[in-house]
């Protein structure tokens, strides 16, 4: 009985170490096993190499932001033992977003834990080092603070929220400072343009660097029917006629932008009075709506930024999205301003919009700076062109 006893201990100490050396083995001989996977991985040479193990897949796409053309993607090949690799690049410098597509069905990087919410679209992340993104990265500067505001706007009946960020400066207690309001495009949100814009770490280099004064940014839902970015916000009631693309156009946000959220950030912040200390720009969207506050609300600020935006064709896009315009732009030349800047992508969807507003502003002898770029609707512009139209606020 105790021999009998003895074998079956030994029999289980022999089957523990036989499954022990089993995993190591596995864990040696498949360098890719989930926890093990690295993806993306940046690469010295500026490549990139994707990864997924997905035994079962039939077909794994990638697609991001470093690609040309709507919906383009390139496929991962499988190996053997069911991972699927692609190697990218080299990529410049630049922050990109990506998501995988296995077998129709996107899905995020399992491997990757950088993440970034686009309006209710989730995107990997991989950042490409060096000068020309360096702007965008956390550098060992003085930082300004970011802060979430819920402030009540009576125009639109909501408890609306919005960012702002107050410059380094500002911590000192000292000293009032000059707002430039800063709008998201369609699909976006009040988040959008601190996550994806990195607009606190171009601002905080920029300050660093001397090329931009300190300023308070000020970054608010620009959806009229929002009261917040999803799942910030309580349950709104439907039908105010300011949801979708009608409540883009519908004018209401500019209004309250001008009537409920220039009093609030004026009235809890230290800020320089008057129009010469107030700047607008936006992208898409939002560069649709800072062109609608320089022809209506052309008195209240004195600098305005249109980002991948222009006057479009009601054929284009289905309705008159700025009726009366001609009236509109005489009003902006009567009243005057400092700055009128316009940047664009050459193969951006409204290419053509922002030439028709650039011939438009040249048909009435308005001046202005007009900002050509390679690639299309993209957060690598839109970064760029705030890191360029920045510096030029309030000199």
């Amino acid at each position: 009985m105790k021999n009998s006893h003895r074998n079956i201990l030994k029999g289980s100490l022999m089957g523990a170490f036989i499954a022990a050396l089993s995993i190591s083995l596995c864990a040696q001989e498949i360098p890719f096993m989930r926890n093990r996977i690295v993806s993306p991985e940046l690469k010295p040479d500026r490549t990139v190499t994707f990864r997924i193990f997905a035994p079962s897949a039939n077909e794994i796409k990638v697609s991001g932001n470093w690609m040309s053309g709507f919906g383009t993607s390139e496929s991962l090949v499988k190996n053997d033992t069911g991972l699927w690799t692609l190697t990218v690049g080299p990529l410049d410098p630049e922050i990109y977003t990506y998501s995988f597509n296995v077998d129709g069905i996107q899905i995020l990087d399992p491997a990757n834990s950088q993440i970034v919410r686009d309006g209710t679209r989730h995107q990997g992340v991989v950042f490409v080092p060096g000068e020309a993104s360096s702007l965008y990265a956390v550098q060992n500067v003085p930082h300004g603070t970011l802060s979430k505001v819920w402030y009540d706007s009576p125009t639109l009946d909501l408890k609306r929220r919005m960012y702002v960020y107050t410059p380094p400066e500002y911590d000192n207690g000292k000293g009032k400072f000059p707002v430039f309001y800063l709008l998201h495009g369609g699909g976006g949100d009040e988040d959008a343009w601190s996550t994806l814009g990195r607009a606190c770490q171009i601002m905080d280099n920029l300050i660093a660097q001397g090329k931009a004064r300190h300023m308070i940014v000020v970054m608010t839902n620009g959806n009229p029917g929002d009261a917040a970015s999803p799942y910030e916000a309580p349950p709104k009631a439907e039908g105010s006629g300011n949801e979708g693309v009608f409540g883009m156009a519908s004018g209401q946000f500019e209004k309250s932008l001008v009537k409920d959220v220039i009093p609030y950030i004026e009235g809890h912040y230290r800020t320089l009075s008057g129009r010469e200390n107030r700047a607008v720009s936006g992208l898409s969207m939002g560069g649709m709506q800072t062109m609608n506050l320089a022809f209506d609300y052309t008195e209240t600020f004195d600098y305005f930024g249109v980002m991948s935006m222009g006057i479009t064709s009601s054929d284009q896009m289905g309705r008159d999205w700025f009726p009366d315009v001609d009236n509109r732009v005489k009003n902006l030349a009567s009243k005057g301003y400092k700055l009128y800047w316009i940047g664009c992508g050459s193969d951006d969807f409204l290419h053509e919009a922002a030439l028709n507003l650039k011939a438009k502003m040249e048909e009435n002898n308005l001046k202005f700076t007009y900002r050509e770029s390679s690639g299309g609707h993209t957060w690598t512009n839109w970064r760029i062109y705030l890191s360029e139209f920045a510096p030029l606020l309030f000199k």
